[in-house]
């Protein structure tokens, strides 16, 4: 009798263990999920408000066709996909809108322009949040991460299909923080 309530012990307390963690793994996985989709929506901001900013450069800056074109590519390829597809197209899109800003430098009118000053500084709003998203994006992934891995959780993940996420990372982080090569 005695044996039989420590098997039932045993068993509950596994079943306990079992369903803790995957709780805990659900609940983390939702985590990264609500994270991804702040990135998103952040990133959707950003999509939104380029094109007006490029219009608004265009009236100024005719002869700078070329990177005004970039900007509007590297915002269209930067739209959907996985996070490291993501990640490569937001460093080429951080990268051109670089280039935008450079060439605005250049034209003091653009620069004095209540319209352009207004989507600049919406648009260095929206940055800071797109990095705040990606922080927290990245701080979930790295908890379920752990927990993914970390003995024994990582039995039980396995067993219930839960796997790694790729963190959302600059791809190179020299080439992003280089200054930008304008020339006329």
């Amino acid at each position: 009798m005695i044996a039989l309530l420590i098997i039932g012990g045993v068993v509950v307390l596994l079943l306990a263990f079992l369903w803790a963690t995957y709780n805990g793994l659900v609940k983390t996985n939702v985590r990264v999920e609500e994270a991804w989709s702040d990135i998103t929506v952040q990133l959707k901001r950003r999509y939104d408000l380029i094109p007006n900013l490029v219009e608004t450069v265009k009236g100024y800056a005719k002869h700078e066709a070329e990177t005004l074109e970039k900007v509007v590519k590297e915002r269209s390829g930067a739209i959907g996909g996985s996070v490291e597809e993501t990640a490569k197209s937001e460093n080429m899109l951080t990268g051109a809108l670089k280039s935008l800003f450079a060439v605005a430098e250049s034209y003091p009118d653009l620069k004095a322009n209540q319209n352009f000053l207004q989507l600049q500084e919406e648009l260095v709003d929206t940055e800071d949040k797109v990095q705040a998203s990606r922080r927290f994006y990245n701080g979930a992934v790295r908890e379920l991460n752990t927990k993914v891995q970390i003995f024994p959780t990582n039995i039980f993940a396995g067993m219930l299909g839960f796997k790694k996420r790729d963190f959302f990372e600059v791809e190179n982080q020299a080439e992003v923080e280089k200054a930008v090569d304008v020339k006329f």
